[in-house]
């Protein structure tokens, strides 16, 4: 039996339906030489039958296993993927069926071990969503790092909603190290760090539907700020400046509310940096996306982002602080 060039591995938890719209636009890809290994990472709500609708199209894997995180999920896939290259989607992702074209030339003319995609928001996906993506890629929130060229200081870091490896990196790093809080980047610095060479792929992006409401936008990125944590744990150099910006936004935001509480005058002279940095977000999110509505609501997502981020990153901040103390 032929190997396939790529193994599309997506884990699952709990989200039968969108890998229904993933399988569906893997259907339409024009290139054709691949597999896809579905692992189901201990879900209550299983997608064997979303499995079965598939099962005839392409060659389709499916696993299930108990749960334990989608890094380790990950590495269950790889040790039974059979393509040259493996790439990673997460199961919130929908794809142009010339995802996979550009993918194979860029791999072929790049000569690239280690690669990934940007991601932006679809047509379809809700103003709530829209401007989550916005703020999720904007200049003005650090997510701007996300699917450049380069990382600062280094190489471009592929993230796991929309990475790819080739075989000789499992074979060379056993795939991921931690299942979560941070585990894509931290697989990332260290693919690099052995050698292989990474590279962005401008024109396989994917259309991420991210979180459907903010309450769960600001759960993901106060985890999100944990990890990058987390990865200063096993790369203490990777730890930037440029993280340290949403600490000190939500350091504002609490002056400001104690300012309010205690000196009233100072509080609304902070208070007024806060209004200032909205109208900004205000402003740059109408010119990207010409809709009143996405742009106010990308204020309170943009607000969301970093508050939640700095908050998750100065509480592991200190966890880790206080265990290097007393150890």
């Amino acid at each position: 039996m032929k190997t396939p060039a790529y193994s599309l591995i997506i884990p699952v938890y709990n989200r039968p339906q969108e890998l229904d719209e993933l399988l569906a636009c893997i259907q339409t890809q024009e290139f054709k030489d691949f597999e896809v290994v579905v692992i189901e990472d201990g879900s209550t709500e299983d997608a064997s039958a979303i499995i079965e609708k598939y099962k005839e199209a392409f060659s389709l894997a499916y696993y299930v296993k108990e749960n334990g995180g989608q890094g380790f999920a990950r590495n269950y896939a790889f040790e039974r993927a059979k393509g040259d290259y493996f790439i990673i989607l997460d199961s919130d992702a929908l794809l142009e069926p010339t995802y996979l074209t550009e993918v194979d030339k860029a791999v072929k003319a790049e000569g690239l071990d280690l690669f990934g995609g940007p991601d932006q928001d679809h047509p379809s996906f809700t103003p709530i969503q829209k401007a989550i993506s916005y703020s999720m890629t904007s200049f003005f929130t650090t997510g701007g790092i996300r699917g450049k060229e380069k990382n600062i200081g280094g190489q471009f870091h592929p993230r796991s909603f929309n990475m790819g490896i080739s075989r000789k990196v499992y074979e060379a790093t056993g795939g991921f190290k931690i299942t979560r809080m941070g585990e894509d980047i931290e697989f990332s610095i260290r693919c690099i760090s052995l050698g292989f060479k990474s590279g962005l792929i401008p024109n396989a992006f994917i259309y991420h539907k991210r979180r459907t409401d903010f309450r769960q936008f600001y759960k993901q990125l106060h985890f999100f700020g944990r990890a990058r944590i987390n990865i200063s744990r096993f790369f203490p150099k990777e730890l930037k400046a440029v993280h340290f910006f949403p600490f000190l936004f939500f350091s504002y935001y609490v002056l400001t509310g104690i300012a309010l509480l205690a000196i009233p005058v100072y509080g609304l002279i902070l208070l007024a940096g806060i209004v200032a940095y909205s109208l900004l977000i205000f402003i740059a999110a109408f010119m990207s996306t010409k809709s009143i509505k996405i742009a106010t609501l990308s204020i309170f997502a943009a607000n969301i982002q970093l508050f939640a981020y700095g908050k998750g990153f100065a509480e592991e901040g200190l966890k880790k602080m206080f265990n290097s103390t007393a150890a």
